[in-house]
Order: C-alpha cells, then structure tokens, then sequence
C-alpha cells in the first residue's frame, strides 16, 4: 500500500531524459525522492529541485537508508558500475532494500546483477519500461518487471506513480526478455510507418493522410500516431535517440547468440539504423543522436 512507502526515502540514480521526468513525478506525489546523476549540473537536477525532490553529490548520501532505489543509467556496463562495482550502490545499500532498474540491458545480465546483489541481502528488480519521453512525463509508462514478487509489491506504490500498465512478468530477467520483444516491434514498425510515407508520396497521395487516416484503421501503431507526424514535420529530436535502439537491438541478438537469420525483419531495422547513424547531422553530429524516426532519411 502506498502508505508504507509514503514516509520512506526513495532514491533515484540516473536523471537524463527520461530518468528526470519519472523522478520528478515521484516528488510530485509528495514522495521523499533524492536524486543522484553521475554527471553534475545537468537539468535533471534542477527539475527535481523544483519538483521538491532533494538531490546529493555523492551516490552514498543519495543511498543511505533508502528503502527503494530506482536506477536509469544506459548500458550493461553503466549499470554494473553503479550497482555493484567496488564503491557502487552494493557498498551503500541496506539489506532488505529493493533495487529496480528502469535501463535496458537484456536477461543475461539481469539475472547477473540479480545474483550478486543478492549475495549481499539486496532484492533487484529489472523494470524496463516503453512509452517514450512523452510517456515519462506523463506518468503513462508500461513498466515490465522481472525478480522476486514480494520485491515487486515492496516498488509497486512508487511505480504506480511513473506508469499505468505495470506488470510481473516472472523471474529475474523476465522483464528484460519482455522489453527485447517491444523493442523489436518498436523498430519493425518503423520500417512500416517509413515505407508507407514512401509509398504515399510515390503515389501521388498527400502523405499526411496515411497519419490523419490510417492511425485509426488496422495497419495503426504508436509509431504512426507519434513519430508519423515528426517525419512529416522533419522533426528528428530525439523522443528516444537512435543510438539507443541500435544499443537494444545488439542486445537482442547477443541474447540470441548473434542468429540475426532468425529474425529477418529485425535484422533489416538494424542495418537501416546504422545507415543513418553514421550520417552526420545537419549541424555535423553524430546521427546517432536523432530519434528513431530518423530512419526515414534511410529512404531518401
């Protein structure tokens, strides 16, 4: 229930785009939040300021005595770093209390980090989340949990307060397994929206008739709806950078063992990604940097 979390301190490592606008939800609904980034000075720590979060310099004060400690950093090696490196959240972290990670670094090495956080009374919680930067923001996310149940209860008021469709999905690693999956039809998708803006125009169609129309019909999708119209408008800020997804999808076949064959479709999506990727910007930066919508320069 809420009010067993209600007076407890929640820590939050990783305040970047999406890890600023979740906080900040959470000390909007007078939770004790206290944040903690590995790089200072960066907006997210203002913005939970303001929200009446608290934030610490050091990843030990941002730790001691929190009952719950949400992390959103970036890949495996960040993660592994932060929580169980010499000097990590391992060395701060209170017996009994619950880790849950909100990054996406695959089954493989949750289960990993399950094993040796456990080893010191420590409960970890891999929580991938899908939604995008709007739904951050908007306390809207689809949160997919991996690890021990009574962990996930112990999270489940503070997640309630960044997401609307949270669930258990099983044991360590499952939530990571999940999030693989959404991420395949996240950039799967992309080709379709992609293809049919191509098509549109081939065909003498005003291409905003495929967003306005077609959203509603059969062949609609969150990336249709969201990132059709950002293409429309060549608007390629990032909601979630490319470079991320190119991160996600070599998850996906190093979980696999690298059987790219097994999965076409998804194989196709990555080596589009990289197309773009390494294209410089219009302003001479990496193109990894844009969003996934992005891959619509592929087909120019």
């Amino acid at each position: 229930m809420l009010e067993s979390i209600k007076e407890k301190k929640i820590a939050y490592l990783g305040l970047g785009l999406m890890g600023q606008a979740m906080a900040v939800n959470l000390a909007r609904a007078s939770l004790h939040v206290v944040g903690w980034n590995r790089t200072p000075g960066r907006p997210g720590q203002t913005a939970l300021l303001q929200a009446g979060g608290k934030v610490e310099s050091a990843l030990a004060d941002a730790v001691a005595g929190a009952a719950v400690i949400f992390t959103c950093l970036g890949d495996i090696a960040d993660v592994e770093e932060v929580l169980t490196k010499p000097g990590g959240v391992c060395d701060f972290a209170a017996p009994g209390s619950v880790i849950a990670d909100f990054s996406t670094i695959g089954p493989d090495a949750a289960r990993r980090i399950y094993a040796s956080l456990k080893q010191k009374g420590i409960y970890f919680l891999d929580a991938p989340v899908t939604g995008g930067d709007i739904g951050a923001r908007n306390g809207t996310l689809t949160i997919m949990v991996g690890g021990d149940e009574s962990a996930f209860d112990a999270a489940l008021p503070a997640f309630e307060k960044m997401g609307k469709n949270i669930k258990h999905c099983g044991p360590s690693g499952s939530g990571q397994a999940l999030k693989l999956c959404n991420q395949i039809l996240c950039a799967v998708n992309m080709i379709s929206v992609c293809e049919a803006l191509q098509l549109a125009k081939r065909l003498g169609v005003d291409e905003n008739f495929v967003v306005d129309v077609l959203s509603s019909g059969a062949g609609g999708s969150w990336a249709l709806t969201n990132l059709g119209p950002r293409i429309l408008k060549d608007d390629l800020a990032p909601g979630f950078a490319l470079k991320h997804m190119l991160k996600d999808l070599r998850l996906v076949f190093e979980n696999i063992d690298g059987h790219s064959d097994l999965l076409p479709g998804t194989k196709l999506a990555q080596d589009l990604f990289k197309k773009v990727a390494e294209c410089q910007d219009e302003n001479g930066g990496a193109g990894g940097v844009r969003g996934t919508q992005a891959m619509s320069l592929a087909y120019d």
